[in-house]
């Protein structure tokens, strides 16, 4: 009976260490369209990854299910063309951290759940482009990281 009540406790601590570590499964993100010249107000946008579909208007903001998988945006609005952006997803460095206090359980939980991914917290789609917006960078080498991560290609 001991040796249960000890294994019981010990699975427990490692269920613990798990998604609370690394923010949660959710991420606020927002969501703003321009042109080259000119902030567009309004515009019409669907973000979606494999865990699911979300809408803002902008200049807005969504609650999205992090995700190891890219994130599509496309952005309407009558008068222009639409905006379509590929957001790169990152693995947090604390998901690393997790597998210490969470070990294998608590790791294998953030990445199934997505908890242990990133999305750029500010998003800018440019009306007309199509682009791809490099993921976050971790916050250890940012300071000596250009301010602007975005590599937009147009095509």
């Amino acid at each position: 009976m001991k040796i249960q009540t000890t294994v019981l406790i010990l699975l427990a601590a490692q269920l613990g260490g798990c998604a609370s570590i690394v923010n949660g499964q959710n991420q606020s993100i927002s969501v703003d369209t321009r042109t080259e010249d000119n902030q567009v107000a309004g515009a019409y946008c669907t973000l979606v990854n494999n865990k699911g579909t979300w809408y803002v208007t902008t200049p807005g903001s969504a609650t999205v299910n992090r995700s190891f998988e890219d994130m599509s945006i496309t952005c309407k609005k009558d008068a222009h063309a639409p905006g379509v952006l590929t957001v790169k997803s990152s693995t947090k460095a604390m998901a690393f951290g997790n597998i210490l206090f969470g070990g294998v359980i608590g790791a294998g939980v953030d990445v199934a759940t997505g908890a242990a991914y990133d999305y750029p917290p500010l998003i800018t789609v440019t009306m007309g482009k199509t682009g791809t917006l490099a993921a976050p960078v971790p916050p250890a080498s940012s300071a000596s990281a250009p301010a602007d991560t975005k590599s937009a290609s147009a095509k």
